[in-house]
């Protein structure tokens, strides 16, 4: 509890930094950013139940645009908002309204969650047009809480995979444990049940190294769910940037900050990395007429880009109603502050940007010489953490794919599609398809950039899972309340001739094979490869591809699954091993196909008729041809210093529905021993089958891909061969 005389004793100067609300033995110094405002006041809370403040304190110190003061007596788990007065003036850009309580933009943990209520709007619509709302929020707004950031990592370090080891898994705190049986019903959907033991033994028997959490920062619901019985579920409409989202603590909003520490500290003991998703893009306040909730009422001018022709207005790159503004000094500062303080204290191993595009818009256009980008560089903390951007957003010039400063990695977008396409079947996909799997060079081979630039995906949190993507031709939005209006209509999916789920063998057959053809490419590709958590369970959402507000069956995980998808998950953690067993297939540098003094090749592109593929053939339509790496070409070192070597695979890519007879090359001094087949879900190091030798006609199964492995470590190819279309 605050001291009685702390509501009417005086505030102390205190000092203009940190921004946010600072703990030490004595008190706390509130320090805010808003540069228009009139007037600034910390409010009180005894608890989150007060519907009114117990103390209102001026802050009445100013130096430059932040306003400061030191509140003693003060302690941990103090509840807290701030009042901000200043002219209203929505032409200006100005929306201050005094009646608002508002959540610090630095609060490190929530007081109060977000709720909905209507007091919580600032402004409303009448016969004289727009007008302030004087409705006090005070009982309804989120708030703040203070937090000691003190924790104990009991020495557990950092695991620090390098990237071309990585192997990340896109989850969603919530979906991954509710249904899960071993989970005890009051950790589900938290980050302490995250980091169950079960939960642990799945994701390191899976085989993948890091854990990409979708947004664990507050955030808004939108009325228009909430009246249709639905939430905001994947947490892409923040009004936070610093506290853990309430709504996944174990006990309380306050303790969210030790669970997800303790979560983050666990997932590193077992060895695991943890990203997170940040949204600086946009906040969840919306277009003007949203809710006034923590940066409207702050400095609405400073914290958003408005139109030049009609401040009432917002720009919008997001599609959300409003974009922060990063050429304000004062929220890059917001946005690097907060950063920090997930790796230093919160321990995160890097970032994953929702539509990071925004943050390079310092006026209008996407400059990737920004400033945003120019800080992180030479920040001694961020310079150093994994960064993975979402290289578009929704404005003019949005679409940047292969455009972000060489430290970054972006999700290829341009792999999905040339991946989905190529395995429905469509013509003329595999000359992209060869350039994608080989790591993009031609988005990425330049500025020093490294294969691991390209963060490869088939399926994420955005679209069908991977089991929809085999068993849907159409988008299926329904519940989400929008007439099925909503989602893309461009998912180059398929559904092997019927329409959701299925129980003709034949079609379950051809969409397991699928399944495991689209597995398979991800996982053999050159770059980082992603899976969507959930899709080796065979997860399905019921054919929604925009499961943004479903928190329920649709997106959580069910684990309790069948004979077959028991045999998809065995299949893909043995080809997560195969991948990690086998370096030529996460290179450190890109395929080139160029001779070597040796006359070997690190690539060679294999036409079905068994000679090298030449130009011509890329442009014909080549629904099966065969890739050869070869393991003693990798010309790389490992990280003590000793050379990389392998073996040679020859893989053969057939996406069509017909059949192929294929002849393969003969690697030196044998032939040929099968050790991947999608069609038979099967993967073994030692091979099966007859020993097939150059010359050899191979039938080829429809929509299916193989691996065989030369017979020798020191195999390669004979005879030149032209590089595919983007490989160097």
């Amino acid at each position: 509890m605050v001291p009685a005389d702390v509501a009417s004793g005086p505030v102390w100067p205190g000092h203009p930094f940190p921004l946010g609300a600072t703990l030490d033995q004595g008190g706390v110094n509130f320090a805010v950013y808003a540069e228009h405002a009139t007037r600034v006041a910390v409010v009180l809370f005894d608890t989150a139940y007060d519907p009114e403040p117990s103390a209102t304190l001026e802050l009445t110190e100013r130096t430059g645009p932040v306003w400061h003061g030191y509140v003693p007596g003060v302690g941990v788990g103090r509840r807290y908002g701030l009042r901000v007065d200043g002219p209203w003036a929505p032409g200006e850009g100005h929306r201050f309204n005094p009646h608002k309580v508002l959540l610090d933009p630095y609060a490190k943990a929530m007081g109060r969650p977000y709720r909905w209520h209507p007091s919580l709007m600032g402004s409303i619509t009448g016969p004289r047009g727009e007008v302030r709302d004087e409705r006090d929020s005070a009982a309804h707004a989120p708030l703040g809480a203070v937090v000691d950031d003190a924790f104990d990592w009991q020495g557990v370090a950092r695991p620090g995979v390098a990237w071309e080891d990585t192997v990340l898994y896109e989850a969603h705190v919530r979906g991954l444990t509710m249904q899960h049986p071993d989970v005890p019903e009051e950790l589900r959907g938290t980050f302490l049940g995250l980091v169950h033991p079960a939960v642990i033994e799945h994701l390191r028997g899976l085989g993948i190294t890091t854990v990409s959490l979708l947004p664990v920062t507050p955030v808004v619901d939108e009325p228009r769910l909430l009246d249709l019985g639905l939430s905001n579920y994947w947490g892409y409409h923040p009004i936070g940037y610093f506290a853990p989202e309430p709504r996944y603590s174990s006990n309380g909003p306050v303790t969210a900050v030790s669970d997800f520490k303790t979560m983050v500290r666990e997932l590193h003991r077992a060895g695991l990395e943890v990203l997170v998703d940040v949204v600086y893009n946009h906040t969840g306040e919306g277009d003007q007429r949203g809710p006034t909730l923590s940066f409207r009422g702050l400095d609405n001018a400073a914290y958003y880009k408005l139109s030049p022709r009609d401040r009432r207005v917002y720009i919008d790159y997001t599609g959300t109603g409003n974009t922060l503004d990063p050429g304000n000094p004062y929220v890059l500062q917001l946005i690097t502050d907060s950063l920090r303080y997930w790796v230093t204290e919160m321990g995160v191993d890097g970032f994953r940007f929702d539509l990071a595009s925004a943050l390079a818009r310092e006026l209008y256009d996407v400059d990737m010489l920004s400033g945003f980008f120019k800080v992180i560089q030479q920040d001694p903390v961020l310079s150093r953490v994994k960064l993975i951007a979402e290289p578009w957003d929704v404005g003019p010039g949005g679409y940047q794919v292969g455009n972000f400063p060489w430290h970054w990695l972006e999700w290829n977008g341009r792999y999905r599609d040339a991946v989905r396409g190529y395995w429905r079947g469509d013509p003329g996909r595999a000359a992209e398809l060869a350039t994608r799997v080989t790591g993009s060079s031609d988005l990425y081979g330049r500025q020093g950039r490294r294969p691991w630039a390209s963060v490869n995906f088939v399926t994420a949190h955005d679209g069908f899972t991977l089991h929809d993507l085999v068993a849907y031709a159409h988008k299926h939005n329904h519940a989400n309340g929008e007439a099925n209006r909503d989602g893309s209509d461009f998912d180059l999916s398929s559904n092997a001739g019927v329409e959701g789920p299925s129980d003709v063998g034949a079609v379950v057959r051809r969409r397991a094979a699928r399944k495991r053809g689209l597995l398979a490419t991800l996982l053999l590709s050159q770059g980082v490869p992603m899976l969507l958590g959930g899709d080796e369970l065979s997860r399905t959402q019921r054919g929604n591809n925009n499961a943004y507000c479903q928190d329920n069956e649709i997106s959580w995980f069910d684990w309790r699954i069948d004979a077959d998808a028991e045999a998809f998950l065995t299949f893909t953690r043995a080809l997560v091993a195969f991948r990690r067993a086998h370096p030529v297939f996460r290179r450190r540098s890109f395929l080139t196909g160029s001779e070597r003094p040796n006359g070997r090749r690190d690539v060679r592109w294999w036409h079905r008729d068994g000679r090298p593929m030449e130009a011509a053939d890329w442009h014909a339509d080549a629904p099966a041809f065969g890739m050869l790496l070869d393991g003693a070409a990798l010309d790389e070192l490992a990280a003590d210093g000793t050379p990389r070597r392998d073996d040679t695979f020859l893989l053969w890519f057939h996406g069509s529905q017909g059949g192929a007879v294929v002849m393969p090359p003969e690697p030196s001094g044998g032939g040929w021993r099968l050790v991947l087949d999608t069609e038979a879900g099967r993967i073994d190091e030692a091979g099966w089958g007859a020993v097939v030798h150059s010359g050899a006609k191979q039938r080829l199964v429809p929509h299916g891909l193989t691996v065989w492995r030369g017979i020798e470590r020191s195999g390669s190819a004979q005879g030149a061969a032209t590089a595919a279309p983007g490989v160097d």
